[in-house]
């Protein structure tokens, strides 16, 4: 239980790192908009250099693979843990059960890291048609 509760806060804690400098950027731009002005006036008006959104798109991406890179190396670094407890386990019902669910579930994580990244780009994709 205690590894679950510390994977979660990690994941939360990345998440956070990401999202609340987004946010803290956003409610600071957001006060000088003016309804007459398209999204890329403003984004040249705040320094943002070219208005085209495929930097967003970029960076969300960019985000996103990070983050699933990440995601999938801890998978297969559990992967591996799970294959050394059940070579160490000696035998022990108990111990081969844990170490073929730490590989099971590994792999779970990984197929699901996978999954994510080929919907996050197909969107990704899509929207900046």
């Amino acid at each position: 239980m205690k590894k679950l509760q510390t994977i979660i806060l990690t994941i939360a804690v990345l998440v956070g790192v990401v999202a609340v400098p987004l946010a803290v950027t956003t409610a600071v731009h957001a006060q000088d908009v003016d309804p007459a002005k398209s999204i890329g006036d403003g984004v040249k008006d705040i320094g943002g250099g070219t208005a085209d959104s495929k930097g967003l798109t970029d960076m969300i991406k960019t985000i996103v693979n990070v983050l699933l890179f990440i995601l999938g190396a801890i998978a297969v670094v559990m992967i591996i843990i799970g294959g050394i407890r059940y070579t160490t386990s000696n035998g022990d019902a108990g111990s081969v059960k844990g170490a073929k669910d730490t590989i099971l579930y590994a792999v779970v994580g990984l197929v699901v890291a996978i999954l994510a990244y080929a919907i996050v780009n197909f969107v990704i994709s899509s929207l900046s048609k």
